[in-house]
């Protein structure tokens, strides 16, 4: 019996007055795969993970995540069953709250978990903070982690409902060289865990694609260039048309690097 898709989308577009933020978009992740969403700003890429989400309305085609159709099922309730790591939940965050407690509101889709934690959350908890690697975090109030370390307590608040997708956006964004890669490689041992859920990730950088990850989906002006494996996907020619400027891809022990062709034009 052939499996049901984590997500796929059919025909999909988002439109805003006269412009159109997506534009015909299909795409299907299956169980057990790991996909790279790439794509220069304003290429749509957080509008897709918005309407993914259901803060985005699509003007027209369909949206089935986990067996559930968008306008035909409560979006809130699925939601619980989603792992999301963005920017805008990092700003939402209580200060005060202690990372133990703010993995616990996971579960529940909180933000500051206003009741006391029950043992069985607790336990739940610290088995998840072991997991990302931070269970010495466990009784840090939120305002004196580190933006990597607040990465990884978002990603372990999300596995607290035990999603079967986790959408990164843009995780890395305002880490510093060090700290990025210390998360990419926790990312990389994450995906690979047994159970792990499949992951999205929203990047513009071909140097945040780990190993974990199998697929990429490029996108330029809300249109897909094009999808499929990361072997087929990532080229120097496809990727020098996402992003409209000549590039060359390379690659070092399975990590990607991108090098950008001077502009002869430029004017220092």
């Amino acid at each position: 019996m052939a499996r049901k898709p984590i997500l796929e989308i059919r025909n999909l577009c988002l439109q805003r007055g006269d412009t159109h933020i997506l534009d015909q978009l299909n795409w299907r992740v299956e169980p057990g795969e790991h996909w790279v969403v790439l794509g220069p700003n304003g290429c749509g890429k957080t509008s897709l993970l918005s309407a993914l989400i259901g803060y985005k309305f699509p003007t027209s085609g369909d949206i089935n995540i986990l067996g559930n159709t968008f306008g035909e099922n409560d979006w809130t309730e699925l939601r619980l069953h989603i792992g999301l790591v963005s920017s805008s939940l990092n700003k939402l965050m209580a200060p005060d709250e202690p990372v133990l407690e703010t993995i616990v509101s996971g579960k529940y889709a909180m933000i500051d978990l206003w009741h006391e934690p029950t043992p069985s959350n607790k336990r739940a908890a610290r088995t998840i903070l072991k997991q990302i690697e931070c269970l010495h975090l466990a009784n840090r109030p939120w305002e004196q982690l580190s933006q990597g370390e607040r990465q990884r307590v978002l990603i372990g608040r999300s596995l607290m409902a035990k999603p079967k997708l986790l959408m990164l956006d843009e995780p890395c964004a305002g880490l510093d060289p060090v700290a990025r890669e210390h998360f990419l490689q926790f990312l990389d041992r994450l995906g690979q865990q047994k159970n792990a859920p499949s992951i999205v990730l929203i990047t513009h950088h071909v140097e945040e694609i780990m190993p974990l990850f199998t697929h990429a989906l490029l996108l330029r002006e809300g249109k897909p260039m094009v999808q499929g494996t990361i072997r087929e996907t990532l080229r120097s020619n496809l990727l020098s048309k996402t992003f409209d400027c000549p590039v060359t891809l390379s690659r070092r022990q399975d990590r990607y690097y991108l090098k950008i062709k001077a502009n002869r034009n430029s004017v220092m």
